[in-house]
């Protein structure tokens, strides 16, 4: 092995560097989909309280995949 080589992350710590990268990535979009759901649900609320629907077919507890 030269010495640059010593330097060179293995194939393992590259794999773990991804994984970290895509778990913090996941952790990012899970909070933006908590605030997201937060907001329409905060939306719903107030369109109730105030006697307007939202649009057809709104389903406040109902999760779409």
């Amino acid at each position: 092995m030269s010495k640059h080589d010593n330097n060179k992350p293995t194939e393992s710590e590259t794999i773990l560097m991804a994984l970290d990268q895509i778990s913090q990535t996941i952790d990012v979009m899970t909070s933006v989909v908590s605030r997201l759901r937060t907001y329409l649900q905060q939306k719903e609320t107030t369109a109730v309280d105030s006697g307007k629907e939202t649009g057809p077919g709104t389903h406040p507890n109902r999760v779409l995949h």
